[in-house]
């Protein structure tokens, strides 16, 4: 059965859980994480997925949300180690 694609979800763990489909964007937090930038500017137009983004960060690197790393596994910051310890 074909996944659905879900419009205006903005909360990461609810869309992984609906199961609807998610283009996989978790290289954004490796290459965001290695740049070591004081400040980062996301600018991109209206419905580009910015709080959706926002969201997994916070999912991947709030301490809230420690040891729930499962929600990551089959994307592509779960194929790294260093990554995978991050989260656990």
């Amino acid at each position: 059965m074909a996944k659905i694609i879900g419009i205006g979800h903005q909360d990461f763990a609810q869309l992984m859980a609906s199961g609807c489909f998610y283009v996989d964007k978790t290289g954004f937090i490796r290459e965001w994480w290695e740049n070591q930038d004081a400040v980062t500017l996301i600018a991109r137009p209206r419905r580009f997925g910015k709080t959706l983004n926002m969201s997994m960060l916070e999912r991947f690197f709030s301490v809230e949300y420690k040891g729930q790393g499962k929600i990551f596994e089959g994307l592509s910051i779960w194929n790294n180690k260093t990554y995978q310890e991050l989260i656990r």
